[in-house]
């Protein structure tokens, strides 16, 4: 019996990414971890100081210290930009696709056909000549306006009208019928869809002339009672994901916090909507305590949290609380039991923009017994990935290279 385990620190990256300078000027000179331990120079996290966090990043200005028993390694990044939702997907195997991004009135006519000719009903809700698409009574369809405009629409649902079942439904034609890299469908249980038509607003583009329409997600109350959500990726095939590979060959999959938001995982355990760290580790270590084998993916939300806030002291706190988890992780682990802790993008706290940065992540591998490995730079996070498929004996996922070093023990 044996546990593969993931524990993915969101925005813990190490070092812009090569294409930086062409791709993402604004994310020149991003090193999350090496800025947040020349910070905080005087202070320890002595569990990721064990697993080699300064081979990785030789922070000179830092206490830490480097460990010549450790195994690391890098991952570069395979998708665009540094997306928390797209390197979760290219972690379980999928190859990153190039989204188009455009407004939605550019997709609106498509989408619409796609969902008269699936049998919904549809309408245009239009406000200064640009329109929504209103589903069955109780769906409203457009951009979203918390991301960057034009990546991302969201269909925002009153499951008082329309049930989560009905979105998942519509959602999945949506998703065939637009470029963009990612559907977020969501709702609440909301008294009356006049809230969430008062939700509308628009948005301007460069030009200052309103292109995007959509609803202001927390006036809307899909928030206040009952949400449920689900992200949908442009080119994500769950079938091919580790998930879906692992169950295949009777593996299940346990997913915490926001991993369990964004991927796809129904024959296993996912724990939706855990934000807090304390408990996202608290909810690992009780299955840990309990199944001897399996795949574990966690999340970190709070240090990526931390970095779109700039607060680089909250950063360092989280970093602390994830350093003592991280630990009761390795205290439960058997011996052929893996533990790989990673980041999937950065979110540089001192870069002077609240967005992700572009960066490289680290591999912080830990298995008892194994000693000094260094696996190198790793062309994608679907390393990661393939690797887990292959410990169990699984057919590999879409994308990835199974890292055979960390397999001779298997």
């Amino acid at each position: 019996m044996a546990r593969f385990i993931v524990v993915v620190l969101d925005g813990f990256g190490v070092g812009e990414m090569p294409d930086v300078p062409q791709v993402r000027p604004q994310d020149r000179g991003a090193n999350t971890a090496s800025k947040l331990l020349a910070h905080f120079q005087l202070k320890r996290l002595p569990t990721l100081e064990k697993l080699g966090l300064q081979n990785i990043v030789q922070c000179a200005e830092s206490v830490m210290q480097t460990n010549p028993s450790a195994n690391i390694g890098r991952a570069l990044l395979a998708h665009q930009g540094g997306d928390t939702f797209m390197g979760h997907q290219e972690i379980m195997g999928t190859r990153p696709k190039p989204p188009l991004t455009q407004p939605f009135q550019h997709a609106m006519e498509t989408v619409e056909t796609a969902l008269l000719d699936a049998g919904y009903r549809v309408e245009r809700v239009t406000r200064q000549g640009l329109s929504l698409l209103s589903v069955n009574e109780g769906v409203l369809i457009g951009d979203n306006l918390e991301a960057e405009l034009g990546q991302v629409y969201n269909l925002t649902c009153n499951f008082n009208v329309v049930p989560f079942e009905t979105l998942l439904a519509i959602a999945a034609v949506v998703r065939q019928a637009n470029p963009v890299g990612r559907n977020i469908a969501f709702g609440g249980n909301i008294d009356g869809m006049q809230r969430v038509l008062n939700a509308i607003e628009l948005k301007p583009d460069s030009t200052g002339i309103p292109q995007y329409i959509g609803v202001n997600s927390p006036d809307s109350g899909a928030y206040d009672e009952g949400f449920r959500v689900v992200h949908l990726g442009y080119g994500v095939d769950a079938n091919t994901q580790v998930p879906k590979r692992l169950h295949d060959v009777g593996i299940k999959t346990w997913l915490y916090g926001k991993v369990a938001d964004i991927v796809q995982n129904p024959h296993g355990i996912s724990y939706t909507s855990v934000v807090d760290t304390d408990e996202v580790f608290r909810l690992l270590h009780q299955d840990l305590q309990s199944q001897s084998r399996g795949f574990f993916c966690a999340n970190i939300q709070e240090t990526d949290l931390s970095g779109h806030q700039q607060d680089p002291k909250r950063y360092w706190q989280v970093l602390e609380k994830s350093d003592k988890g991280i630990a009761e992780v390795i205290a439960l682990m058997d011996p052929e039991d893996l533990l790989v802790v990673m980041a999937d993008h950065g979110n540089d706290p001192f870069i002077g923009h609240t967005k992700h940065t572009r960066e490289q992540v680290p591999l912080m591998i830990y298995q008892h017994g194994l000693s000094g490995l260094n696996i190198g730079e790793r062309a994608t996070m679907s390393d990661v990935g393939a690797t887990v498929t292959a410990f169990f004996g699984a057919e590999q996922p879409e994308h990835g290279e199974p890292i055979e070093a960390l397999l001779k023990r298997v």
